[in-house]
């Protein structure tokens, strides 16, 4: 799904087709995390392609970006930025597409959400096996079930191999409960 509200989307077509959750994916985490890798490497000057990121739960303001699991080339991010100037970057990631959308004026995105998509359409037609997050169904992972949220996934030939369920540490679990609860919230709106 490349849709907006995009986890309410993915999991009312996951729902309506009752197609198995791994063939049912939405696209928001890959976009995210590009965003936030984007910002990090505005802020230490290294190229973003050796900048990993992982952005949790819902597509919105209460996303969760974690970095703790954020590296440049295999080290943590922390090395090279600030607590502060961290934390400034993980709202900045959350304000993302309202900070393009006011530059843009029309729309929040184009090419990002493209380039996002066919990363996830070539490891699943190529059998690549890539770690990405995506918006899954969740069945149990990081303590939700019947929820599509923004999750890193294996992706290969038949679309999510396994969601990778992080040991997340309190302050990101209630961030990502926080967060799981909006989405609920506006799944239940749903007619």
């Amino acid at each position: 799904m490349v849709t907006n509200p995009v986890d309410v989307l993915t999991y009312r077509v996951w729902r309506r087709t009752a197609w198995p959750r791994e063939r049912v994916l939405g696209q928001a985490g890959v976009l995210d995390a590009s965003r936030m890798a984007a910002f990090i490497a505005m802020e230490t000057g290294f190229s973003s392609r050796d900048i990993t990121t992982i952005v949790l739960g819902g597509h919105g303001d209460a996303m969760v970006p974690v970095p703790r699991f954020c590296t440049v080339n295999g080290v943590p991010v922390s090395h090279f930025v600030g607590e502060q100037r961290l934390a400034e970057i993980v709202q900045r990631t959350r304000d993302g597409g309202a900070e393009i959308l006011a530059l843009r004026k029309n729309s929040s995105a184009y090419d990002a959400p493209g380039a996002s998509v066919a990363a996830m359409v070539d490891a699943i037609s190529r059998h690549r096996s890539r770690v990405l997050p995506c918006v899954a169904i969740l069945d149990g992972e990081y303590g939700q079930r019947d929820i599509a949220m923004g999750v890193p996934c294996v992706l290969s030939r038949d679309g999510q191999q396994r969601v990778i369920d992080l040991g997340l540490n309190e302050a990101e679990s209630e961030a990502f409960v926080a967060s799981a609860a909006g989405v609920r919230a506006d799944i239940e709106r749903l007619p």
